[in-house]
């Protein structure tokens, strides 16, 4: 549960940290791609004497799964961005956190797990208060383009799936291989969509990219570990809707914002569904 814990806190950590950066980083494919190179060495640094490279039993699953989520992650947040522009931030952001059915629905038809029914009731309860916190009033001007929502939903809970997938099926001595391999997949993409779109880099992006990659490789990192201790029909629900709840305090004791009557209840919801789900 410590793992968990320490994952939600590093995930609300990056989205505190990306929201102070607003009005500092002029490129974001540029902060991306320093972010994702600070995720690589820290990635490094906790391989420690580790070869890159070791050719043996896991390294092919190590090295596959880990390109494959670098290209998943930085896929979504260009979806994420297409979709804000399309269909607005409230269907975007609520499409993206209901990704997480995809891991959860996996875990239970692909890996087997079985959740007794208070712990069904309370990802059911979770799940619904995802739609209750983003669903506000719908922005003025959204057009609904369905088909792009679905796409952000299937490569979000891929992108999310990819951690559980490697902790069933790869060596647990080689997940620090794998983080490297993906968050060095997501940087090369990402370097190459900054070339391409020939903007400049600017300190600020450099620094705000460095901030945001260390609670970013955290937050991979320990869902990983909380995942190899607990069931993943119980971690992802629970790492999705308490980062919510996490960012939506911050957001009110730092930034000042405001907390709907929906939102207070979907947090109310939320503690009612944790309880349910640890029961």
């Amino acid at each position: 549960m410590i793992y968990l814990g320490l994952a939600i806190l590093s995930s609300a950590m990056v989205s505190t940290f990306m929201r102070c950066s607003e009005g500092y980083v002029k490129n974001n494919m540029g902060m991306f791609f320093t972010n994702y190179i600070a995720c690589a060495a820290l990635s490094l640094m906790f391989m420690g004497s580790q070869p890159l490279f070791l050719w043996g039993p896991g390294i092919g699953v190590a090295l596959g799964l880990g390109l494959l989520t670098g290209i998943l992650y930085l896929a979504n947040f260009v979806l994420l961005e297409q979709n804000i522009k399309k269909n607005g931030v409230v269907l975007s952001a609520t499409f993206m956190k209901l990704g997480v059915l995809i891991p959860t629905l996996m875990a239970i038809f692909v890996f087997r797990e079985r959740p007794k029914i208070m712990q069904i009731l309370g990802v059911s309860l979770a799940i619904i208060s995802i739609f209750i916190i983003h669903f506000e009033k719908e922005e003025r001007g959204a057009a609904t383009y369905k088909l792009l929502l679905i796409i952000l939903l299937i490569c979000s809970g891929f992108a999310d799936s990819t951690a559980n997938i490697y902790d069933k099926l790869g060596q647990s001595n080689l997940k620090d291989a794998y983080l490297f391999y993906t968050f060095a997949a997501a940087a090369l993409c990402a370097f190459a969509l900054w070339i391409k779109e020939k903007q400049k880099i600017c300190r600020y992006d450099i620094l705000c990219g460095i901030v945001i990659g260390i609670p970013n490789y955290l937050s991979a990192r320990f869902l990983l570990l909380a995942l190899h201790q607990m069931k993943a029909v119980i971690v992802y629900p629970v790492y999705s809707v308490m980062t919510l709840v996490v960012i939506s305090i911050v957001s009110l004791l730092f930034f000042k914002e405001h907390l709907s009557k929906k939102k207070v209840i979907a947090i109310g919801l939320i503690m009612v569904s944790l309880a349910l789900i640890n029961l």
